[in-house]
């Protein structure tokens, strides 16, 4: 009687693992977060498990993602060594941007560019932007006099624009920064809200004293608004003006019209700095006026030393929802 050839016993493949050590413990319970928040998060987010084994952890899951997830935990640990605490979205940012460190080109490194990392300091907190489209952004606010931003609402546009210019600012490099948008959208019909101009003024101009806020003591902004120091105004202010030594943001661009765009490009000085900020898709002027933020990228495009910056739902920093729901309209659109 034949014996047929007896099948081996099928092997279970242990999953593969990533064993990172991190020699201080006290960094590592920083690391890990409260209830190791931090860890869940990553774990989350890449698809990998994280165990922790007394000053090691382990990573297990695909080759990918473990890489993924290991890069990040070395990048954020590198940042607990510094002295820098994890602040909320720093593991996001590590996330989008790969956890790799910003790359360095012979002749071209910026000032900020220290220890490979991208930051803009203020004097309330250390601003770094989250995307690669927003590291870009930076980049071309420091080395262009005037600078286009373009995307959706919750990309850093204005947001990084203001810390751009309160470093600016701090370093001496301008002598004051000018904040400005179209105060109604629609044609900045101020009559009808009661209060005098700056009353009626200030709730359009809200967002831009929020990013104020985020970056300066609220004793200092005050002295130095009260000095003209750092000043905002609505668009309509800005005509007969010549806004030399300054740091200059025009947020909400899309509703201003050709002739406030060209007023505003035109009133560029000596030793000033521009940004244009804005979102096509949130054009809020009436019907058949031509917005002055498309017409400026129809001319401009071609001009030498003009940095034209475009920014995605991929680069929103908000909510994840607010990605989402920005997609959701823009599928919306083109459907």
């Amino acid at each position: 009687m034949a014996i047929g050839a007896l099948t081996p016993p099928q092997t279970m493949t242990a999953p593969q693992e990533v064993q990172l050590e991190f020699p201080d413990n006290r960094l590592l319970i920083d690391l890990c977060g409260e209830y190791d928040r931090n860890l869940a998060d990553i774990e989350q987010k890449t698809g990998v498990q994280i165990l922790r084994r007394g000053n090691q952890l382990a990573i297990l899951g695909e080759e990918a993602q473990r890489n993924q997830a290991a890069q990040v935990l070395r990048s954020l640990y590198t940042r607990l060594e510094a002295g820098r605490p994890l602040e909320a979205g720093d593991i996001d940012r590590e996330l989008r941007l790969g956890g790799a460190q910003a790359e360095t080109e012979d002749g071209d490194q910026l000032e900020m560019f220290r220890g490979g990392q991208f930051e803009i300091k203020t004097r309330k907190k250390m601003v770094e932007p989250r995307t690669a489209a927003q590291k870009a952004y930076v980049r071309s606010l420091f080395e262009n006099e005037l600078c286009f931003g373009i995307g959706p609402a919750g990309t850093g546009k204005t947001y990084l624009a203001v810390a751009v210019g309160v470093t600016m600012f701090i370093g001496g490099h301008v002598d004051k920064i000018i904040l400005s948008r179209p105060a109604v959208e629609a044609g900045e019909r101020l009559g009808f809200l009661p209060g005098d101009m700056k009353d009626k003024v200030d709730p359009y101009m809200q967002p831009l004293y929020d990013a104020l806020n985020d970056f300066l003591p609220g004793k200092q902004l005050a002295k130095m608004m009260e000095e003209k120091r750092i000043e905002i105004a609505p668009l309509a202010f800005m005509r007969g003006r010549t806004l030399a030594n300054a740091f200059v943001v025009l947020d909400e661009a899309q509703n201003a019209t050709t002739m406030q765009m060209k007023m505003f490009l035109t009133r560029l000085g000596e030793g000033s700095r521009m940004v244009i900020t804005g979102d096509r898709s949130q054009v809020d002027l009436p019907r058949g006026v031509q917005s002055g933020l498309a017409d400026a990228e129809r001319l401009l495009s071609t001009i030498p030393k003009i940095g034209f910056n475009y920014f995605t739902s991929k680069d929103v920093v908000r909510h994840p929802l607010v990605a989402a729901i920005i997609e959701a309209y823009e599928a919306d659109a083109q459907g």
